[in-house]
Formats: structure tokens, C-alpha cells, sequence
């Protein structure tokens, strides 16, 4: 998916003044009371764990909106590899200023560069396949727009960004409406009400609703979720040139090439974004 850049930078936005306001509140207290308003200092953003950088650009949005007379300049840009005791960039200005904004900053980055880290282990390993890796709905609440923006630093792709830009029929769906071909239909024809233009994913459990998926016309992908490696070889076969196809269901780095090798067109992974831990980055005064 592409997002919409207004809707995107608005987004972003939207992030860093809720966090400021639930960070400063009413005053940085201990920045005020022992820094003078006019004092000016350096500070550089030095790496400790080798990885992924991610969230440069967020930085520069954070310093922005706190300061805009706060100067940034970079060594290091979101997507390279970065290793221990690499300087990513050097912040100046006014040292109340640097403060307000250094935690908001070093959470983005840190939680951003791992998301892009471990993206890019799974591009790695699906090397000389067709698939794509894709991130899931399986984000933090409130900042799904940053995890997302580390997963294409990463070399990821984006799934839909949630429930308004795409239809996926899941399980529950499918149950709830009456069964696969009834679901799929009821869509068509609410699309054709609305005068929506949204793309139309279907789960399959098993062989059987791969088949009846089939039947029906106007799916854009199927996913086939929680297959075993031969019955994901045998739905391929079966969908082949007809839809998309993607893997889904507890996929991991132990086993996403061997769906890879399976044939589907994508794979995606909740893991990429619930399952990180921070990449260790430090804001240390010059």
C-alpha cells in the first residue's frame, strides 16, 4: 500500500504534539530549573548496537517542532547499516530546547531502527524468492504510522493501514456473514452502493475455501493462513495466475523462506512490529 503523503505528514504530526504534550506537560521542571533559557550546547546521537538506522527523518520533524532554530547535521541517513560507535548526526542550539526533545526523539529512533533491523533480516532471507515481507495491523496503538514508515526503511512493504483502505475478509467475517461466497458478495455489492474502490483480500483456512474463494470473482489476493508448507505449494498451484497470494500465520524468521519457496507473491508477519526490542541509541552532550 501507499499512503497519502498530507495524510502521512498530518499523521506524523499528530504524533510528535500528543507526545510532547504527554511528556512536558505543563514544563521541563528540571531543564528550567538548572539550565539558563539562553544557554546553547551540542549534542550527538551515538549508536551502541549494530543495526538498521530508522527515524532520522521523525528527528528532524521532533527538533522542528520543538525549536525550529535548533541545527541538525546528519552523518548517517534512515536505511544504512550502522554499527557501535557511529555518530548519526550532531544537534545544536539552545540546550533546553535539545532536552525537551530528547526523549520523544531517542523512543522514535530506537523503537523505529528495530523495526527496520528486523525487516530487513526477513528481505534478506527472502532473497531469490518472489515474496515480499508485509507488516500486519499488529502495531502500537497511537504511533502505527512511524512502525510502518520503519518497515519500508527496512525494504518492507505495507499491508493496508487499517480497516478503511482495504477489505479483508477474515475468518470471522466469513462465519459471521453467512460463509465465503456470501461475504464476498455482500462486499461487491456494498462497494457498488458506496462507490468504493478498495481491493478485496479473503482468508482460506484449508484447501476447501481456497476452492470456493475461486468460484468467485473480483478477490484481489487470498491469504492463506496457517498452511502447512505442501498444502501452501498445492494453493499456489491451484490460484495461479488468477489472484495475489499471501502467507500468513505465526511466520518467523525460522520459517518465512521455506513459504517464500512455496511461491506466494507475499508473506506477512505481525512479528516485524510486535515482537522488537529497542535499538540501543544515546544522546550524549559535546
Amino acid at each position: 500500500m501507499k499512503i497519502d503523503q498530507n495524510y502521512f505528514d498530518k499523521e506524523v504530526q499528530h504524533i510528535i504534539k500528543n507526545a510532547i504534550r504527554e511528556d512536558v506537560g505543563e514544563g521541563d521542571f528540571s531543564s528550567l530549573a538548572c539550565i539558563p533559557a539562553d544557554a546553547k550546547g551540542k549534542a550527538e546521537l551515538l549508536v551502541k548496537e549494530e543495526g538498521v538506522l530508522a527515524g532520522v527523518e521523525f528527528a528532524k520533524r521532533v527538533f522542528q517542532f520543538v525549536d525550529e532554530e535548533l541545527v541538525l547535521k546528519t552523518f548517517k541517513n534512515d536505511g544504512e547499516k550502522i554499527k557501535k560507535g557511529d555518530i548519526v548526526f550532531e544537534i545544536s542550539g539552545k540546550s533546553q530546547s535539545i532536552l525537551k526533545a530528547e526523549r520523544l526523539m531517542l523512543n522514535g529512533m530506537q523503537r523505529m531502527s528495530a523495526i527496520a533491523t528486523k525487516t530487513n533480516r526477513f528481505v534478506e532471507l527472502l532473497k531469490g524468492t518472489k515474496a515480499n515481507i508485509l507488516d500486519t495491523r499488529k502495531t502500537t496503538p497511537g504511533i502505527r504510522v512511524l512502525e510502518k514508515w520503519a518497515v519500508q526503511i527496512g525494504g518492507g512493504v505495507n499491508h493496508r493501514f487499517g480497516l478503511y483502505d482495504m477489505i479483508m475478509l477474515k475468518d470471522n467475517h466469513i462465519d459471521f456473514a453467512g460463509g465465503i461466497s456470501a461475504a464476498i458478495q455482500k462486499t461487491k455489492d456494498f462497494l457498488k452502493q458506496e462507490n468504493r474502490d478498495l481491493k478485496i483480500i479473503v482468508e482460506a483456512r484449508d484447501l476447501a475455501e481456497i476452492e470456493e474463494i475461486l468460484q468467485n470473482d473480483g478477490v484481489y489476493r487470498i491469504l492463506i493462513d496457517n498452511f502447512n508448507y505442501a498444502d501452501t505449494r498445492k494453493a499456489v498451484e491451484m490460484i495461479g495466475d488468477k489472484c495475489q497470494t499471501e502467507s500468513s500465520g505465526n511466520i518467523t524468521l525460522e520459517t518465512a523462506r521455506k513459504y517464500a519457496e512455496c511461491g506466494v507473491d507475499y508473506i506477512s508477519s505481525g512479528a516485524l512490529t510486535h515482537s522488537v526490542y529497542n535499538l540501543d541509541l544515546s544522546l550524549k552532550a559535546k
